[in-house]
């Protein structure tokens, strides 16, 4: 049954990725593609969908990595400050209007806010030699507060045309992906879901407890850090792609363990999977429901998220996990 239902997911996001690229906003025959349309096809939409399509990967994964760790089922991979950091130093690079590496600066800025991050949440979240969850959490909470704050300080005290950027950056904007951002973000991408495979069944016992996952053999201080890293890295890569996007990591996990269950063996490729079908359906979404104009991908996540978040809310068996 797991299998046919991968199979039906697969299906779904070959329709959104073939209506992305050849139906919507404007229908481009590929038998039949003249030198603008072959251009706008490969130039502008190839990338648009692959960053999506990475981007929602990671944030899936992230999720379902995190609320394991944590176990805590309404986790988010940005729960724990790291988009923060990076919008913060994202803002302050757009705002300062200074390009040291031409379009790379952002990401790059962007990139290294969201590392330096995680490695401010792991230093407080670390003691007597190992991660402690709530010590994480309580981190990234606190944190993304603070650099929130700054982050609304440098915007209120800027009146200049930046703000436009600003904005569609915040709330995730994929109109400006590129080929040249997707090889070295993809390779961390790439790299955080192949630890968090690899250290899947690791994450099966931490979700059942520090002692058991002990007794089972497996050093909990390893692979917590190991698994922490993983998060780390998808997370600062999808955030230097294309902004942030919000509910992804949320929502996908939970989607999938209704429908091949809580075997992070399964769940993590299945919520890679979920995950970028669903942020290349809601760029098809924001990019095509008032075109010319565009809704940046992160709105529309945030519209679909928000009822599914409320709804887990009111779930007893959800809150008491």
């Amino acid at each position: 049954m797991s299998k046919i239902k991968i199979s039906m997911l697969i299906l779904v996001l070959v329709l959104i990725v073939s209506a992305s690229l050849f139906v919507l906003p404007k229908v481009i025959n590929p038998f039949q593609m003249d030198t603008v349309e072959r251009n706008i096809l490969f130039s502008i939409r190839f990338p648009r969908v692959i960053v999506a399509f990475f981007m929602g990967m990671a944030l899936g994964v992230s999720g379902a990595v995190l609320q394991g760790i944590l176990r805590n089922p309404l986790a988010d991979p940005y729960i724990l400050g790291i988009s923060s950091g990076a919008s913060l130093l994202a803002v302050a690079g757009i705002l300062s209007g200074i390009y040291f590496f031409g379009k790379f600066t952002i990401p790059l800025v962007a990139f290294i806010g969201a590392s330096s991050v995680s490695v401010l949440v792991g230093f407080f979240g670390w003691k007597k030699g190992r991660l402690w969850p709530e010590r994480l959490l309580l981190a990234g909470v606190g944190l993304s507060f603070l650099f929130h704050a700054v982050l609304m300080l440098l915007m209120s005290v800027s009146t200049d045309e930046r703000l436009g950027r600003i904005m569609f950056w915040i709330y995730g904007d994929l109109s400006t992906a590129d080929w040249s951002l997707i090889p070295v973000a993809s390779v961390f991408i790439i790299s955080g879901i192949s630890i968090s495979l690899s250290r899947a069944k690791a994450l099966n016992a931490l979700i059942l407890g520090d002692e058991l996952a002990h007794s089972l053999g497996f050093s909990v201080r390893k692979e917590r850090l190991l698994l922490f890293v993983s998060i780390s890295l998808m997370t600062a890569a999808s955030v230097s792609l294309g902004g942030i996007i919000g509910f992804i990591g949320l929502l996908v996990p939970h989607v999938m363990r209704f429908l091949i269950g809580a075997d992070n063996r399964f769940l993590v490729p299945a919520s890679a999977l979920g995950g970028g079908t669903l942020l290349c359906m809601a760029d098809l979404i924001g990019k095509s429901i008032l075109s010319p104009m565009e809704i940046p991908a992160g709105i529309v996540t945030a519209i679909i998220g928000s009822p599914y978040f409320l709804y887990l809310l009111g779930r007893r068996d959800v809150l008491s996990a």
